[in-house]
Order: C-alpha cells, then structure tokens, then sequence
C-alpha cells in the first residue's frame, strides 16, 4: 500500500524547499503521499497539489497553526479541510500580521541581552513565507551570532529561553473549531514537546481528533504512550518526519515513513 510523510514544510514557512522540489523528493524517497502543513499557511497546499499530478504522488492538504494554552504553546495540525473558506483565509491573514509583530518582539528581547539582530534579516530569510522562530535562528547564524540554529534555540528563543515570545492570543481550543468549522480534522502535533501532556484530555473534550504518534523527537516510549492514548479515546493516529530541508539538516524527508492504511483512516474520518 505504500507509506506516507504527514508533516513537511516549504518555503511557504520555514522549510527551505518549494512544494514543486517536495513533491520530487517526496517519489524519490519512496513515498506515495505526504502533507505540506505550513506554519499558519496554506500557500504551498495548490503548488504541491499540481506538481503531484504528474507523478505519483498524493498531497493531503494540510496546515500548522500556533496555538496556546495555559501559557504553554500548541502546534496543531489541520487535514483535508477547505482551504479556500474566506472566514479560514482571514483568519490566518491575522496570525501572520501577529508572526510579524512576534519577530519585533523577539529581536527588542535579544538586544536587551546585547544581541544585535536587525528584523530585516529575518524578513530577508524569510521571504515569502510566515516569519517564525526558525528564521530567526538561521538570520542569528548568518549573521554570526550563534555557531548554530541549534544554539539559538537553546541559548535565546527557545520555549524556555530569556528572549521568546509567546503572544499568539490564539487559543488551542479556538483552533480546533476553526479547522472542523471547515471540514477538517484537527491533530496534536508532536505531543511530546508539549511539555504538558496534561493538556491533551482538555484538547479531546474541545474536539481534538487525532495524535501525531510517530514524530522524528518521538521515542519508542513516547510512541507507546500515545498510541495508547489514541487507543482509549477512539482517536485517529498519524506522523510525520516535521521536514525543513537544509533548516533542519538532521531530519530527513521520509525518516517517518507511516503506512497508508493510517491515511486511509484519516480520509474515512473526514467523509464519516
């Protein structure tokens, strides 16, 4: 039947391939289906869509939204809803203007730890693509701040690090409607980096649909523990590898390889 990456990203956000190369790469690395899930973006979902016309190759449509709650932010993954929904498409026109205000935010927070980093080096990386922590790591690396992306994260913007920012004011609870709101199925991306995994029983009383088990951070025993909790609340079960490309050069495409049959469970599900 085949097998399926459910979590990459293009230059749409903060991946550093186009959806036309990830489609490419996505058949050269044995792979039958995969989902562009841009942060806050569904730009690269129509590029990706007709370039896999020509190969073999399924896209599922797909998105990443920022999310938080209790202080504590949520990526959730969004499949198969209408992407063209007009009140969908004003919604992330807002999250993208708060990316912006984030990256400001973020820079003010570095100097004040004497780190000097123009906000247009960021931008310049950037691109067309929805700014996020991951470019300002790698406008941090260019212009020799830090000896690595990792290093950034770890020394100033990471999740518990002096100069992050939260400020999303985009609840996870929220998120979760918008998505079935347009005929989507809402999953938690990358439990284990919640940090909280308290979080998750709240998420599946508000809606929450699906795990994302299999993840490149994802351990045996994460994944047991899971798909355990996907197991006893009825919840459907995905992964993926989270590909940047050269932004992340450890993580392969493919690297998480799921069966189809869990794709075909998560196309049911959007049809039942």
């Amino acid at each position: 039947m085949g097998f399926a990456d459910l979590h990459v990203h293009t230059v749409f956000s903060d991946g550093t391939y186009t959806p036309e190369e990830l489609v490419q790469r996505a058949r050269k690395a044995g792979l039958c289906a995969l989902s562009v899930v841009d942060h806050d973006s569904i730009d690269g979902i129509e590029p990706a869509l007709a370039a896999a016309r020509s190969v073999s190759v399924e896209v599922i449509p797909g998105i990443e939204l920022t999310t938080e709650l209790d202080n504590t932010e949520i990526h959730l993954l969004g499949y198969l809803f209408d992407y063209k929904d007009p009140a969908f498409l004003g919604r992330l026109a807002q999250l993208r203007e708060i990316r912006v205000d984030r990256v400001y935010k973020i820079v003010k927070k570095l100097k004040l730890m004497g780190v000097d980093l123009k906000p247009q080096a960021v931008f310049d990386i950037c691109g067309t693509g929805t700014p996020g922590r991951l470019h300002i790591a790698r406008a941090m690396l260019k212009e020799g701040l830090v000896s690595s992306v990792g290093e950034a994260f770890q020394k100033y913007i990471g999740d518990r690090s002096p100069a992050y920012v939260l400020g999303f004011r985009f609840s996870t609870f929220d998120a979760i409607d918008l998505i079935k709101n347009v005929g989507g199925i809402p999953v938690l991306a990358h439990p284990y980096l919640l940090g909280n995994t308290g979080l998750i029983p709240q998420l599946i009383d508000h809606g929450l649909m699906g795990l994302e088990v299999y993840y490149t951070e994802h351990s045996q025993s994460h994944i047991n523990y899971f798909l355990d909790i996907a197991r006893r609340h009825d919840l459907i079960v995905t992964g993926g590898s989270d590909f940047h490309g050269s932004a992340k050069p450890d993580v392969h495409l493919g690297v998480i390889k799921i069966p189809y049959e869990l794709v075909e469970i998560l196309k049911n599900a959007k049809h039942g």
